[in-house]
């Protein structure tokens, strides 16, 4: 089985840019859609058709002649789904139409993009991919990765389609303008505003981009031993959110205070993701530590001063 062609759906997205970046790198023959056009690089601008993947009947403009669909477009934010729940229904929406418009085309093979939260609060900090919990759900995020997850297998068993399941963990680097922790610690630091700590016990698993890109990467590269397999594509480390605040500060000008406050409702407080079977089967070794990670991703933004003013910007409209 050989994968030549990709449809990246979210292709203007944070991971979504990188990944076309390294597959047009790699010479595939890339196809990007996205609610908006890509700002950062015009050939994957080129290649991208500006759709909602909610509404069924703007599919058809999609290309149908593709080898996969790697499909990363979801409403990310745990918490803004948590004040939004309906936007958990819009993930569903999406990956179900995406995943008929796969079985309607004869498109073969699909890659769901799904999340750590699937793995809810227990009592575990190191989680291998069994250890899924649908009883421990934590909000309506989670509910639609949970839901999201189980289309993909619905569409594998019922219709033949190939699929591969990734579990991403807190991915950042360049190319985020979300008011997501890291953008938003760095956007804040540079300001010399304090940063604010959901949780003072949470420890969480922190994935440079390129790093994460480098897993989706080798599962579309060696498809043939991916398929029908789920994997954690994370760091295999885990950190506070006091120590990623305490990096922040360590690597930009100033130094800010540093608050904390409760975790918010909806959240997973603790996870490392065991990335064993990545290693054994793709040999995914993440090469950034937080330190690392977190001083290329400070780099390019203060090389782009206008980004870390529309990051806070979002963040003091809220």
């Amino acid at each position: 089985m050989s994968i030549n062609s990709v449809l990246v759906t979210g292709s203007s997205g944070t991971l979504g840019t990188a990944l076309c970046e390294r597959l047009m790198h790699e010479e595939y023959t890339v196809y990007g859609t996205d609610l908006v056009g890509n700002p950062w690089n015009d050939a994957i601008d080129e290649r991208t058709t500006v759709i909602d993947l909610c509404d069924e009947t703007e599919l058809s403009r999609l290309p149908t002649e593709v080898d996969m669909i790697v499909h990363l477009s979801a409403h990310a934010r745990v918490h803004r789904l948590v004040q939004r729940p309906q936007l958990a229904m819009e993930n569903l929406e999406m990956t179900f139409n995406l995943l008929d418009f796969a079985r309607r085309h004869d498109v073969p093979n699909v890659v769901f993009s799904s999340s750590r939260e699937v793995y809810g609060n227990t009592e575990q900090v190191v989680y291998d991919e069994t250890a899924t919990h649908t009883d421990s759900c934590e909000s309506p995020y989670t509910a639609s990765k949970i839901g999201g997850e189980a289309l993909v297998d619905s569409f594998n068993t019922c219709y033949g389609l190939s699929t591969s399941v990734l579990r991403f963990s807190n991915v950042y680097g360049r190319y985020d303008i979300s008011d997501r922790v890291v953008p938003l610690f760095i956007a804040k630091s540079c300001n010399g505003e304090s940063l604010t700590v959901f949780g003072n016990k949470k420890v969480l698993d922190f994935t440079y981009l390129d790093d994460c890109v480098d897993g989706i990467y080798r599962v579309i590269d060696q498809y043939p031993k991916a398929k029908e397999t789920t994997f954690n594509i994370a760091s295999g480390r885990g950190y506070s959110l006091l120590e990623l605040a305490e990096i922040v500060n360590e690597h930009t000008p100033g130094s800010s205070d540093i608050t904390v406050q409760s975790s918010r409702i909806g959240e997973v407080d603790r996870y490392i993701a065991d990335i064993s079977k990545a290693k054994r089967m793709l040999d995914f070794r993440p090469k950034y530590s937080l330190s690392d990670g977190i001083a290329e991703t400070i780099n390019w933004y203060t090389d782009r001063p206008s980004v870390l003013e529309d990051i806070t910007a979002s963040q003091n409209a809220r």
